[in-house]
């Protein structure tokens, strides 16, 4: 089984290069170490020096070289919007207070499907519609960024502040 230990943010590796694809749901994008399974029927095992939250169009090199592209899988989801931004911005508020993962869109919001999430929202006077999707949650405010927001150090460009 190859090993892949180089973890690349999308547009940070040689997407033309690529063996194969990896489809991942969310939990299994942010991850150390797992076997993988490619849609070319290879196996893969993940190990990094530590977790990564990759995402959809992120690569993986494997030990001979190759690169493996992350697809998001798509997975059940409660699509929740509201009459208008204010009323969505209220339900934003709510769903925050419940501490869940969420992706915040212009005219909707994604969470994980769940049944109380859904009564809630519709509660408020929002609606919750069931939906299948790929799945890429904001990142914690207190330095779980996620995926988009991360600070990489190795990047080679100024941040304008500094971390010390």
């Amino acid at each position: 089984m190859l090993t892949a230990s180089i973890h690349a943010t999308a547009g940070h590796w040689p997407a033309t290069d690529t063996t194969a694809e990896i489809p991942l749901d969310f939990d299994a994008r942010h991850r150390r170490r797992i076997r993988l399974h490619a849609n070319n029927g290879e196996h893969l095992l993940l190990d990094l020096p530590k977790a990564v939250a990759m995402a959809e169009g992120d690569g993986l090199q494997a030990e001979d070289g190759r690169w493996f592209r992350i697809s998001a899988k798509p997975e059940p989801l409660l699509e929740v919007t509201a009459s208008d931004r204010l009323a969505l911005m209220r339900l934003a508020w709510h769903l925050g207070n419940r501490h869940t993962p969420a992706e915040v869109q212009a005219d909707r919001i994604l969470v994980r499907h769940d049944h109380v999430l859904a009564a809630m929202v519709e509660g408020l006077g929002g609606e919750a519609r069931n939906v299948e999707e790929p799945f890429q949650p904001e990142g914690g405010a207190y330095g779980d960024h996620g995926h988009a927001h991360a600070h990489d150090h190795d990047d080679g460009h100024n941040h304008g502040h500094s971390h010390d």
